[in-house]
């Protein structure tokens, strides 16, 4: 089995580093390696520490979020490498903690894309933490912070002893509009239970997908749809892969259970141009058998995506149907 990579990311200041510390007091954490940006930031004495610079090199397609993070390519060599000559006793898990400015595609493509990490790294989780003070704030003014949220499975808020009445529930709402499938959390002072936060239930394939609408901020658009009957796998595919060549940038995440007519449902995940290796499940993870597909983009409007799905209903064997619109 790979070895389990998840990825913490957050605006500035939004306690990611409080969070990671708090996660590696847990004693069933030992057994997990950190990459991270400074030591002296986390301040405890762990012996898989080891510091990243984000140094990226921008492939020949030139889109930023599919560039490779050289300095994550050697340390997980390195680390790969201690854990085959058994210099790392047990090695279960790798977190890896961005700066507060990351893009978290390059991260994901790096894993997913490196000949040997493949092999034997797997992104398990991306999770964001956002301030509970200012984190309303950053969303509308940062177009990094709304990819953080975009590209996220759970949402940790933080901060919230600090902050006033009602911000906590404004902020939710704000997260939903822009992500209605990530998992919301809080955490005050860092504390949040590591078990529920890494637990099964944060994975789309093994709790589905929430009933998904349609929402619109200034800056993103989010698509959910579903189809009239089961779609053809590999049509799909090409579709997909259309939209991302011509449009990955604006495609801040896809995620969904896709009906192709098996006993189980195909999971979709990816996040730009970076697709999480398609997995076939044996069987629904809830009563709800139908597809369920969400799109958080910028700049292409629900009309496009529907329209470019209706252009492909001969391939795709089903037509596309919106789940519906709700004000934000």
């Amino acid at each position: 089995m790979p070895i389990p990579v998840t990825v913490v990311t957050g605006f500035l200041g939004s306690g990611k580093t409080t969070l990671l510390s708090r996660l590696l007091r847990d004693p069933s954490l030992r057994n997990t390696a950190v990459l991270v940006n400074e030591f002296g930031e986390v301040g405890l004495d762990h012996h898989l520490l080891r510091p990243v610079a984000e140094r990226t090199v921008l492939l020949e397609s030139g889109c930023v979020c599919c560039s490779e993070r050289e300095d994550l390519v050697a340390a997980l060599g390195e680390l790969l490498d201690l854990h085959q000559r058994g210099e790392v006793p047990s090695l279960d898990r790798v977190v890896v903690e961005t700066t507060g400015l990351a893009d978290p595609a390059p991260i994901l493509h790096t894993v997913f894309s490196h000949p040997v990490l493949s092999h034997h790294f797997a992104v398990d989780l991306v999770i964001t933490t956002v301030d509970a003070v200012n984190g309303r704030m950053q969303l509308e003014a940062s177009p990094e912070a709304t990819k953080q949220v975009a590209a996220s499975d759970e949402v940790v808020i933080t901060k919230t002893d600090l902050a006033g009445p009602g911000a906590r529930e404004d902020l939710e709402g704000r997260i939903r509009a822009i992500n209605p499938s990530a998992r919301i959390l809080e955490a005050s002072f860092g504390e949040v239970d590591p078990q529920e936060l890494l637990s099964p239930e944060a994975r789309l394939g093994e709790r589905g997908l929430p009933r998904l609408q349609e929402h619109d901020t200034a800056s993103t658009h989010t698509v959910s749809v579903t189809f009239d009957g089961p779609v053809d796998w590999t049509a799909f595919g090409i579709w997909l892969s259309m939209l991302l060549h011509a449009r990955g940038e604006s495609v801040l995440r896809v995620k969904g259970l896709l009906d192709t007519g098996g006993p189980g449902p195909v999971v979709l995940n990816g996040v730009q141009h970076v697709i999480h290796p398609p997995e076939h499940l044996e069987s629904w993870p809830d009563a709800d058998r139908n597809t369920r597909v969400v799109f958080i983009t910028r700049d292409i409007p629900e009309e496009r995506i529907l329209a470019s799905l209706e252009a492909f209903r001969g391939l795709l064997g089903a037509s596309a149907v919106p789940l519906g619109r709700v004000p934000t």
